[in-house]
């Protein structure tokens, strides 16, 4: 299961994410991370400290998200990202696009 919540929208949005996210939760992921941003568009920062697991849906959702904010001119970063995780992104390259520490 999968929780996501706006810990701040001061001057970027603030997302804390915990559990896992799957192919049957990134829909869901997707829809409320979407909702949160057109609400207030800013810079999005998600802290992963909780995050225990994503899949490849969960890849392809993170970049539906980074292209919506970056045609927006605004940046989209991970921070505390587990390596295993973190693993993903470079795998993928993703780690090239999006700001992952």
């Amino acid at each position: 299961m999968q929780q996501l919540k706006l810990v701040s929208a001061d001057d970027k949005l603030e997302i804390s994410l915990s559990g896992e996210i799957d192919a049957a939760s990134s829909e869901d992921f997707y829809a409320e991370v979407t909702a949160i941003y057109a609400n207030d568009p800013k810079d999005m920062v998600f802290d992963c400290t909780a995050l225990e697991f994503i899949d490849s849906t969960t890849l392809g959702t993170f970049v539906k998200i980074y292209k919506n904010i970056v045609a927006d001119g605004h940046k989209l970063t991970l921070v505390n990202v587990r390596p295993r995780i973190k693993k993903l992104f470079e795998i993928c390259a993703l780690d090239k696009l999006m700001e992952i520490m």
